[in-house]
């Protein structure tokens, strides 16, 4: 969910600019009085927060080819021959359980054709579409569409047609420069090569080249503000500015983005944080730790707690949201670019079963699944490690960052059939190490990922209120 991994503080840790305010050409047009621009500049930040977080992501995958994440230009496909590592960090909570594919989108000048090849109905595969709202907008793959090949129409906000022939669907963006996300399940390390042949089957090209027609003419060059970590720390409203250039307004978002426009944030404005009067500059500082504080108290309440998990659902399409900002800047900052409860399930925790904080630098912990009661799913499952202060991947000895069902046949079950998986930072020994997920020399986030989690009993679903439940974490003596 960010460019880097200190990114998730950036809402609430803004310089405060020049100690002397100079006089603003804002506080001279009628700016709102401190307490109603305080009030905007936290609506502001719940918000944005998203819009800026996929913005910035955008710019390190697509745009800047000095950032350390670049993987392509728009509208060519990058396919990663890898699962996701430490190294990988323009995206907290990394799933690696799945090499992606990634192709972000410019739809000004035409529509896209993503076309998919014939996959293997054991094989899950997902097409993900995400736009600049950070709505999941449509799905192609082994659960929305089947396994067999297919061409579909990806279109932006203001395209009107008929669906061409040829095209099994049409999926329209809100945004002109939506993703698309593609996971490939990986069975093992020598299942690579077969990875590999599928994601060279992934195709985008524009709807003129599918018809094989002449091409439109190319959308005029942007210069994208350059979103770097201490740029947003330094004013966050300037990088809203930008995310909103391309994010159309809609009827959900129309009276709220008024508003915004009184403190100077919106497409083709400026936010001037260092032109504000000091007493200005506190209350929208306030303002922003205040509406952060919101985001966190949203992910910290808003699912349901079953045995120390968080087990809820927060990704979807914009009536989903149905303009519930708080939830989205929550889903957002939980793990952005996540998947739809019906494609992905996302149990997390950074507690055990008593409530207490995750710390393999203090305890040694297990996990225990009952004889049968493995997560219940169409395709597959995982439990992934993460560093509790960054939400990032973390570096140990045996490059194990997670414990999924295709490594069952490995792993030892107990006398009774069940299955423990070992959480801590040391081996727990030879005749254990199979069943052990290696922890950080601190505090530790799990995420727990059901892939088509199924609808009948037992099943996760509806999410918190579902028949099958995660078991507790418990603290080792």
């Amino acid at each position: 969910m960010l460019t880097k991994r200190d990114l998730l503080r950036s809402a609430a840790v803004i310089a405060a600019g020049a100690a002397i305010a100079r006089p603003s050409l804002l506080m001279a047009q009628s700016y709102p009085g401190i307490i109603e621009a305080k009030d905007i500049a936290e609506e502001g930040l719940i918000y944005g927060l998203p819009l800026v977080m996929y913005y910035a992501v955008m710019q390190e995958f697509a745009v800047d080819k000095n950032s350390g994440q670049f993987k392509a230009p728009f509208n060519e496909i990058n396919n990663q021959h890898h699962v996701a590592t430490p190294e990988d960090t323009a995206v907290i909570t990394p799933n690696s359980d799945t090499p992606y594919s990634f192709v972000w989108l410019d739809l000004r000048a035409e529509p896209v054709v993503l076309s998919v090849p014939v996959v293997d109905p054991k094989r899950y595969y997902s097409v993900q579409l995400i736009d600049g709202n950070t709505y999941n907008f449509g799905y192609i793959g082994t659960r929305a569409t089947g396994s067999d090949q297919g061409d579909y129409l990806v279109v932006g906000p203001d395209w009107k047609g008929d669906t061409p022939i040829g095209v099994k669907k049409i999926f329209q963006s809100t945004t002109p420069f939506p993703l698309a996300l593609i996971r490939t399940q990986l069975f093992d390390p020598k299942d690579m090569p077969n990875v590999e042949e599928i994601q060279a089957g992934y195709k985008a090209q524009p709807l003129s080249g599918f018809l094989k027609q002449p091409a439109a003419p190319a959308a005029p060059k942007i210069e994208f503000l350059p979103a770097t970590t201490a740029g947003i720390k330094d004013n966050f409203f300037q990088y809203l500015d930008a995310a909103l250039e391309f994010v159309p307004e809609t009827s959900r978002d129309m009276a709220i983005r008024a508003k915004f426009a009184k403190i100077g944030i919106g497409p083709g404005k400026t936010f001037e944080f260092k032109d504000l009067s000091l007493e200005h500059k506190a209350e929208i500082l306030v303002a922003m730790k205040q509406g952060d504080d919101k985001v966190d108290k949203w992910l910290a309440s808003g699912n349901k707690n079953i045995h120390g998990w968080n087990v809820g659902s927060f990704f979807g399409d914009e009536g989903f949201y149905n303009g519930d900002w708080v939830m989205r800047a929550g889903a957002a900052k939980g793990g952005l670019l996540g998947n739809d409860a019906g494609e992905a399930m996302y149990p997390y925790t950074r507690t055990d079963a008593k409530g207490e904080t995750l710390d393999a630098s203090k305890h040694n912990y297990t996990i225990t699944f009952p004889a049968g009661q493995l997560p219940p799913v169409n395709s597959f499952w995982s439990v992934t490690m993460y560093d509790g202060k960054s939400q990032l991947l973390i570096k140990n000895p045996i490059n194990r960052y997670l414990i999924n069902s295709p490594m069952l046949p490995g792993m030892k079950k107990n006398e009774d059939g069940s299955l423990t998986l070992y959480i801590q930072k040391d081996t727990p020994g030879a005749d254990k190490e199979a069943n052990w997920l290696p922890a950080p020399n601190g505090t530790v986030y799990l995420v727990m990922r059901l892939y088509w989690p199924k609808n009948e009993a037992p099943s996760i679903l509806p999410a918190g209120e579902g028949t099958w439940q995660p078991p507790a974490i418990v603290a080792a003596n």
